[in-house]
């Protein structure tokens, strides 16, 4: 199996993203530059974190136009994995991939700290390797992670087993303490409508090996991975 990390101008995590790939699940990988539209035929994409275009005008508000988004568009139509991580995410959701869209964090202040998501469902090529319940820690650095949908999307995520992750204390519990950024229901992380797209704020690829606090991000690409070998 083959995997892309896109990379744009002010990224800062492909590198983070790319070395999981090849040293903690050994797979090959290749970086994707944004200006080109072809993916090398790889099989999955991720779309790291960092600072798209400066973040100008509005986060990822300028990636959606990047000729390689066009590209990753028709690969998760056509059921290609695509995991955007923190400006990954808020790319994905200005592309039309996911729906919603990423704040201001509530206080209006970058955030970068520790945190404790529940995992939600376990219903996707993403979380196949963790329990419903699970509570796994990870770090999350971000402005703007404050996720916000309409009334009728949030219904349609919840009757249709969408969200992937929220928000909670160690033990799992959900509560507005738990939640660093004001999101919308506790919101960590969601899945497109054919659960091939997951877009999440808190950064598996940082914590993916033991030496950087948590090795539970690993589980993530170790789904994914898992996935994979079963198609």
């Amino acid at each position: 199996m083959k995997f892309g990390v896109l990379v744009f101008p002010g990224s800062n995590c492909d590198h983070d993203a790319y070395n999981v790939i090849a040293a903690v699940a050994k797979q090959p990988v290749v970086f994707l530059w944004h200006e080109s539209e072809d993916l090398q035929g790889v099989d999955a994409v991720l779309v790291p974190g960092g600072f798209a275009y400066g973040d100008y005008l509005r986060t990822g508000a300028i990636a959606r136009f990047s000729p390689v988004m066009q590209s990753v568009k028709m690969f998760a139509a056509a059921g290609g994995l695509v995991l955007g991580i923190c400006n990954g995410f808020q790319i994905l959701t200005e592309a039309g991939l996911l729906p919603g869209a990423l704040m201001r964090n509530a206080g209006l202040k970058y955030i970068c700290k520790q945190v404790h998501l529940r995992v939600e469902t376990t219903d996707s090529p993403f979380t196949r390797k963790v329990k419903k319940g699970d509570v796994l820690q990870m770090p999350i650095g971000h402005m703007e992670g404050n996720y916000f949908c309409t009334p009728e999307d949030l219904a349609r995520l919840e009757a249709e087993d969408r969200i992937a992750f929220r928000y909670s204390t160690p033990l799992g519990d959900v509560t507005a303490e738990a939640n660093p950024n004001g999101s919308l229901s506790n919101i960590a992380g969601i899945l497109s409508e054919k659960r091939n797209v997951l877009g999440m704020m808190p950064h598996p690829d940082r914590s993916s090996e033991a030496m950087l606090g948590s090795a539970d991000g690993w589980k993530i690409f170790e789904s994914m991975v898992g996935a994979l070998a079963g198609k």
